[in-house]
């Protein structure tokens, strides 16, 4: 295949999902259910309409056109993929086929149902893909790697494929800049970035750095439509768990009914919890930020103010250009 072709039939697979009926996304999420319980209806379709955002034709040629891909001598490059999100791995299993490689696909068992929906259907569009990838349970032919995971496995995986190249991805989490003058559409927008996929992902918001004296009031009224999140037994666990530490322990914290939000120096915070810190000036935002720049994914802030920054609300709407811990997949491919 040229590199022509296998941009069309990925722009002709986001048409086509964006063609998939409300039952047809209903049967996709009640598959994935089946494996994941928090891969609810309603997540797998946010996810769906990331992928197709991804693929439209306008946006894969402008972030494709840059690098001037030529013709590669195809390498095997494994791609171990997290599970946290629906179909979180398909950025790279997406990179690695326009590239022109072979992927070895090694998907979360948590996953696996829809990255397998997603290729079946793009060997649909074109056969030809049939031939460029395989879903494997071990990655000891491939040339390189791609894993993503926990800071924990990521040290399993540097040791496993150092002698390979190699991309591993950690921990990261993404952080909220309040100021206090947001209006109301702000604050429901930060609670997107917060609540969407209960909060699992790198990309939502697990905390939000505040001014000194910063009520959250606001906050709670603007997102109190989310409640409810409770419906869904782990949720509603995860909360009352981590309302019980908290009270027990005696940690100060706020509290709507459904979320808790807790002052902490801590990045990851539970399911259903919310951390915060202060900052006193413009000048100490940045130089927080500055300190935790390597283990956050993306930062937020009112219409992205702060510079470097994208706006509330936009933190799971990652465009096909936004690359996983700012480490550029497409260029690293191109280097095999």
């Amino acid at each position: 295949m040229t590199l022509e072709n296998r941009i069309e039939a990925f722009a002709k697979l986001g048409k086509q999902l964006q063609r998939l009926t409300p039952e047809e996304r209903q049967e996709w999420a009640q598959a994935a259910m089946s494996r994941n319980t928090w891969f609810t209806e309603e997540n797998v379709s946010k996810a769906l309409d990331g992928i197709i955002l991804m693929l439209d034709e306008r946006y894969l040629r402008e972030w494709l056109y840059p690098y001037h891909l030529k013709q590669v001598t195809p390498k095997k490059v494994g791609v171990v993929m997290a599970g946290n999100i629906p179909m979180v791995g398909f950025h790279d299993f997406l990179a690695v086929l326009l590239s022109g490689h072979y992927l070895l696909a090694k998907p979360s068992t948590a996953d696996e149902p829809l990255m397998k929906r997603l290729a079946d259907m793009l060997v649909g569009i074109e056969p030809a893909f049939a031939n460029q990838f395989e879903f494997v349970h071990l990655l000891k032919e491939a040339d390189a790697i791609i894993a993503t995971g926990s800071d924990n496995t990521a040290r399993y995986f540097e040791y496993y494929f150092a002698k390979r190249p190699h991309i591993i991805r950690k921990n990261r989490s993404s952080v909220g800049i309040l100021t206090g003058h947001e209006e109301k559409d702000d604050l429901q927008a930060l609670g997107e970035d917060t609540f969407r996929y209960y909060g699992l992902g790198c990309r939502n918001v697990s905390k939000v750095l505040v001014p000194e004296g910063y009520t959250f009031d606001k906050f709670f009224e603007a997102n109190a439509h989310r409640k409810n999140l409770l419906d869904h037994h782990k949720y509603q666990n995860n909360y009352d768990y981590n309302k019980s530490i908290l009270l027990v322990n005696r940690v100060p914290h706020f509290d709507n009914g459904f979320m808790l939000v807790q002052q902490s120096q801590g990045l990851v915070s539970p399911i259903s919890v919310l951390f915060y810190d202060t900052f006193a000036s413009l000048t100490d935002l940045r130089h927080k930020l500055n300190a935790i720049k390597d283990k956050t994914q993306v930062v937020v802030s009112a219409h992205g103010w702060l510079e470097g920054s994208i706006p509330l609300g936009e933190a799971q709407r990652p465009m096909v250009w936004d690359y996983a811990d700012g480490v550029d997949t497409l260029n690293f491919l191109q280097k095999l």
